[in-house]
């Protein structure tokens, strides 16, 4: 299918708007809404594209012309366009632009795209941004058709009735992840590898015959973990693929407030506890989720019902405490409130400070813990609530509490991922300079060779990036997830091909050097971090093997690791 597809040539015409023309673009929804062609004058206004920053393209740099959508009297009204060009099921199409508010407009307001098509797909949502007067912000949605249409065309619109919604460059276009893949080795050999010399002195160079050398990655220090419960740990197929796959859990629901306390002061640690001592059994490390769970729905009925603040605060207080002080030292993370993008139900009834005081009174407990934030959709462009910039606000308001927040959770709950779009996200947050971890990993395509493909654009992407330093799935047994047509292994133990494609990702980021001491007995080598075995044979049978470790260096990488294993 990809043969058909030609990548990176957009299905929109706006070519004509230099002439002042509208280029096919037409209004729908209300009669008094309007399109007019403008420019913008001030050059220093116009918007820095990603692809500019992650791939030096200068054929996507703003025009600077654009379509203001006035005379709006709905909130789905905007305007739209036919696709010119045939749309190929199984293909990713990204959608880029620009869009920005009338001047008239006070507040941030959602400003959404979406494609319509014949048949039974409908509407296809395919990328919404949070938008604002003065100001352009970059589109980056995606979308995938099942079959091919007949007919399509895209759509934009959004902000309340009355906001002019401007739109400049809106491209749709097929994206080619193997040409992103290519550019992501030399990104991945930086952050992810080192130079190594291994010094065996010049005796084991001078022996007959000379000495070859076999270098074996043991391991990797690249952490990838999974959900677990108290029912998957007692099946086989399940088991069979942990113990050789992940050395980090996350307990699926047995830490979460609602199942440890469900009802008031009846407080069960019974399967928590059993799920501690499995992980310690199995030497698995555990992130511990969730303290709290912002989103009102998520709390459990007897919190609700709690009359007045001191009666929550003094909740609150209890769970804090009960929970933190029993595991203290025990769980490496935590997330501390989650999803707090998308609720609030504490900070609406406790105050703003009740969040980062979460955190001040949680580190003080356990200091040894990492305290994380945990969202999802910040990752995809989709959601104008969980935009990266809105997820940076939100920790520095934490900090400015006083919290030490020391890991950002990214759920990875994605669906139609696109390489290009994950990484600015990973880039926005990195400026941060706090750790980035994808915490509930789940890719769901009912197609399974789509699936592996989506998994491999999310696994490559985050393993490429400096600042993520883990990943965690939601589960990888069929019939055991969350979510549906994500699982990696088929119920009967069988590995499918998206499992197959996370155990080659896995494979490839291992190291095998082979080669012969050189005449200073040294064998040089770059390898991903993490632990190795190195054997040494001459040719009289002499045979020396060595356990090593490589860890990350400074500047980059770029510093060799120098380790003497003569007399080690």
């Amino acid at each position: 299918m990809s043969q058909e597809v030609a990548f990176d040539v957009n299905l929109v015409q706006n070519s004509t708007l230099d002439d002042g023309g509208l280029a096919g673009w037409a209004p729908f929804g209300s009669r008094t809404t309007t399109l007019s062609v403008h420019g913008e004058e001030d050059d220093a206004t116009l918007p820095i594209s990603m692809d500019q920053q992650h791939e030096h393209d200068t054929v996507n740099k703003p025009s600077g012309r654009y379509i203001l959508v006035s005379g709006r009297a709905d909130e789905k009204d905007g305007l739209r366009q036919a696709i010119t060009g045939a749309l190929k099921p199984r293909v990713t199409y990204r959608v880029a632009g620009w869009v920005s508010l009338g001047a008239s407009s006070s507040a941030n307001a959602a400003v959404r795209v979406n494609l319509a098509v014949d048949g039974d797909e409908g509407l296809v949502e395919c990328g919404a941004v949070s938008a604002e007067a003065g100001r352009w912000t970059e589109v980056k949605g995606a979308f995938r058709l099942r079959t091919e249409p007949s007919r399509a065309a895209v759509y934009v619109h959004g902000a309340p009735a009355g906001v002019d919604v401007k739109v400049m460059d809106l491209r749709v276009f097929a994206t080619d992840r193997k040409a992103r893949f290519r550019l992501l080795k030399d990104k991945t050999d930086k952050a992810r590898k080192r130079d190594v010399v291994l010094k065996f002195g010049e005796a084991a160079s001078r022996t007959p015959g000379g000495a070859s050398v076999r270098v074996v990655q043991i391991d990797n220090t690249f952490p990838f973990g999974t959900c677990i419960n108290t029912s998957v740990i007692q099946n086989p197929a399940f088991m069979n693929f942990f113990t050789n796959h992940f050395d980090w859990a996350v307990f699926e629901n047995e830490l979460k407030w609602y199942h440890t306390e469900n009802q008031q002061g009846q407080l069960n640690y019974a399967d928590a506890d059993s799920l501690l001592d499995f992980c310690d059994r199995h030497g698995v490390r555990v992130r511990g989720h969730c303290i709290f769970w912002s989103v009102e729905g998520d709390v459990q009925q007897w919190v609700k019902n709690l009359q007045g603040r001191d009666q929550l605060m003094a909740a609150v207080q209890a769970r804090l405490h009960g929970l933190v002080s029993r595991y203290a030292g025990k769980f490496p993370h935590y997330d501390v409130n989650n999803e707090m993008l998308h609720g609030h139900f504490f900070r609406d009834r406790l105050g703003d400070d009740v969040p980062a005081l979460m955190f001040t009174e949680a580190a003080k407990i356990d200091p040894a813990a990492a305290l994380f934030v945990n969202d999802y959709n910040v990752e995809c462009a989709n959601d104008p609530n969980a935009t990266p910039e809105k997820y940076i606000e939100l920790i520095k308001a934490l900090q400015r509490g006083g919290a030490d927040v020391r890991g950002i959770g990214l759920q990875g709950h994605v669906s139609n991922p696109v390489g290009q779009v994950i990484c600015d996200a990973l880039d926005k947050l990195a400026t941060t300079g706090i750790p980035i971890w994808f915490t509930e990993l789940d890719v769901p395509e009912q197609d399974v060779n789509l699936r592996a493909q989506d998994l491999e654009v999310v696994l490559r992407e985050a393993y490429a990036h400096p600042a993520v330093q883990g990943v965690v799935f939601w589960g990888f047994l069929q019939g055991t997830m969350w979510r549906q047509n994500a699982w990696l292994v088929n119920a009967d133990g069988t590995v499918n091909e998206a499992g197959q494609m996370f155990v080659n990702l896995q494979k490839e980021w291992k190291t095998d050097a082979r080669g012969n001491l050189d005449g200073d007995g040294n064998f040089k080598f770059r390898g991903f971090h993490g632990t190795y075995f190195v054997e040494v044979k001459t040719a009289t049978g002499k045979q020396i093997l060595k356990t090593f470790t490589v860890g990350k260096g400074d500047n980059n990488n770029t510093t060799p690791l120098v380790l003497n294993l003569a007399d080690a």
